[in-house]
């Protein structure tokens, strides 16, 4: 694993250098949140749209096993 931080883990480091209270810090933690899931969710749209998939394909996909299998696994 890297040490080195990702751009907005320096960018959110210099933001907030100081200590904030916890009401705070648990609203910065929910934007946060609701960024990158509205951010999942346009994405995953657009799959949906691009494919031109159907509840159909959902109820597929849902059934359909995808993992890998590793044979030495219990």
């Amino acid at each position: 694993m890297s040490n080195s931080l990702s751009n907005i883990q320096i960018e959110l480091l210099k933001t907030f250098s100081h200590d904030v209270s916890e009401k705070d810090l648990l609203e910065v933690k929910r934007l946060l949140t609701n960024f990158f899931g509205k951010k999942a969710i346009t994405e995953a749209n657009k799959k949906w749209d691009d494919n031109s998939w159907s509840d159909n394909k959902a109820e597929e996909l849902l059934k359909t096993h995808k993992r890998t299998h590793y044979p030495n696994s219990k």
